[in-house]
């Protein structure tokens, strides 16, 4: 199959938009990611020790009334993302195994630090009680002071940290 171009960054900005206000529309809420992440390690730790899940605090919210937290709208959500970028990977070309770093250091040392990303990013989301998704561009969608300020931050830290870590890419 041949390789397309990527999609032109103002359709597809707009397309996002189009997909937020029908998620606000039809389910009463906006976009967001980590929450998904979140119900499935919750569901984790219920399969694995049901008594630590059903005794705290924390855990045992998700249960009540019989709840199943892997019925969540937010890990469907984040199950039909997985399968869109996989069916957008498959028509585009694009579906294969890579690794996009820097020829000077090792795939082990890429795939760490992608990893130490990923979990720092999805820490810092629930510090912040949502992602860019739910945070950022859903609360911009409502003008929610936070979503604003969740954006510029997300921007800022992401420009101030890619300049310490640009020879992991470049």
């Amino acid at each position: 199959m041949q390789k397309r171009n990527y999609m032109n960054p103002y359709f597809a900005g707009v397309l996002l938009g189009l997909v937020l206000l029908s998620a606000m529309y039809f389910s009463g809420r906006g976009l967001g990611a980590s929450g998904g992440l979140k119900y499935a390690v919750v569901a984790a730790v219920g399969a694995i020790d049901k008594t630590h899940a059903a005794e705290s605090p924390y855990y045992s919210k998700y249960f009540e009334n019989g709840e199943k937290p892997l019925k969540n709208w937010l890990v469907l959500e984040v199950l039909g993302m997985v399968l869109g970028g996989f069916i957008s990977g498959a028509f585009s070309g694009r579906l294969k195994f890579k690794i996009e770093k820097s020829p000077n250091i090792s795939n082990k040392t890429r795939l760490l630090f992608a990893f130490l990303g990923g979990v720092f990013f999805v820490y810092g989301a629930q510090l912040a009680r949502g992602c860019t998704s739910g945070a950022a561009l859903s609360g911009m969608a409502v003008f929610s002071a936070a979503g604003f300020v969740t954006m510029m931050s997300i921007f800022g830290s992401a420009y101030l940290f890619a300049w310490f870590f640009r020879k992991l890419w470049i």
